[in-house]
């Protein structure tokens, strides 16, 4: 994975999501999907919205402010990493239902079951997402491992791919970092010549496969401290195949940390830079938000949405500007440990949709 200490919460985060990936390796589909719905699957609906939790309508026409909303229609969704304890502990219908009220369209996975009791079939989880208007657009998975039968694209890539096909996936990816190998340009390298392999392999089945970032993989070659790793990433690996899921609150961590070489040369970047010079490479988003803090080193301290220092009225208004982009991109909401979960959900979502071009 990465050069991190177990302290580190951005390993945290990576080891956290692995162990939701992996609870089903080498199993059937089905028991894969083993105790999805939760005993609460069947219940058509959460509590009524109050006065302080309004419901967000389907109309994206209509937003707080003048201008045009900054927000596609029907582009925004949600990782659902970010509401893996409400699916644990209510099922995804319920879960999805709220999100439907929200105002959500898309949803991605972190593997398909969350810790949730009860049964239920890929076929099952896509149609319950359909009937919540909710677009299933992706889903993480793992990128290796030592287990022959772990559920990744190293171990198992027939498997991992019929169960995005079973859900009708449009983009099938790995928030792995691609430090396999090491952390060598020669590592990565290799790295971009598995993710092409994976990449040619979706391309078959109609999807795109994709990587989505932390802040290491913005660090440098350890035999060439001149050289970026993403940069690597980005150069080795076919454009056509392989894709990006730019999670934007870890690249501008990765500003902080790593505008400086290991040399002391200065090597300063910016993230928008990555996707305005490429914006085909990245059909998918990860909207995440962090409250500047120059004294942490990370740089920031993650929040929910709208409440940190993250312009994404200008981050979103310059790659949908862009000529034939405006649809061309999905914006995944996400925190990876919010105070509480359909809270930030609500509170994202409104936020999203009130932004406006030149107000």
């Amino acid at each position: 994975m990465s050069r991190m200490s177990q302290s580190d919460p951005e390993l945290t985060h990576r080891l956290g999501r692995r162990g939701m990936l992996g609870v089903a390796a080498g199993t059937t589909a089905a028991a894969l999907l083993g105790a999805a719905a939760g005993p609460a699957a069947a219940t058509p609906a959460a509590a009524p919205a109050t006065s302080a939790d309004p419901v967000r309508t389907r109309d994206r026409g209509h937003g707080h402010g003048r201008g045009r909303p900054v927000l596609p229609p029907g582009r925004l969704g949600i990782q659902l990493y970010s509401l893996r304890d409400k699916v644990s502990t209510l099922g995804f219908a319920r879960v999805f239902a709220e999100l439907e009220r929200y105002g959500y369209d898309e949803i991605e996975f972190a593997g398909y079951t969350q810790g949730s009791a009860g049964a239920i079939t890929l076929a099952q989880l896509k149609r319950l997402a359909r009937d919540h208007g909710l677009n299933p657009i992706g889903s993480h998975v793992g990128y290796h491992s030592g287990d022959p039968n772990a559920y990744t694209f190293a171990q198992n890539l027939t498997k991992v791919l019929d169960d995005a096909q079973a859900l009708g996936l449009r983009h099938i990816g790995t928030a792995a970092g691609p430090f396999r190998y090491g952390s060598t340009v020669d590592a990565w390298k290799r790295a971009a010549e598995d993710f092409n392999t994976y990449g040619a392999a979706a391309r078959a089945r109609g999807m795109k496969f994709y990587q989505h970032n932390h802040s290491e993989e913005f660090s440098f070659a350890t035999d060439d401290p001149s050289v970026r790793l993403y940069d690597v990433l980005l150069r080795e690996t076919d454009p056509d195949l392989v894709f990006l899921e730019m999670d934007i609150y870890w690249a501008y961590v990765g500003q902080f940390r790593f505008s400086v070489r290991p040399d002391g040369k200065p090597a300063p970047f910016e993230p928008l830079d990555y996707v305005l010079r490429r914006p085909h490479r990245y059909p998918l988003f990860h909207v995440k938000d962090g409250v500047s803090d120059p004294t942490d080193p990370y740089g920031y301290r993650m929040t929910d949405v709208g409440d940190g220092d993250i312009d994404y009225r200008r981050f979103l208004s310059a790659v949908t500007r862009l000529r034939g982009e405006r649809f061309a991109h999905h914006w995944q909401a996400e925190h990876d440990n919010p105070a509480d979960s359909l809270t930030f959900a609500r509170r994202s979502s409104e936020h999203l949709h009130s932004l406006r071009e030149n107000c």
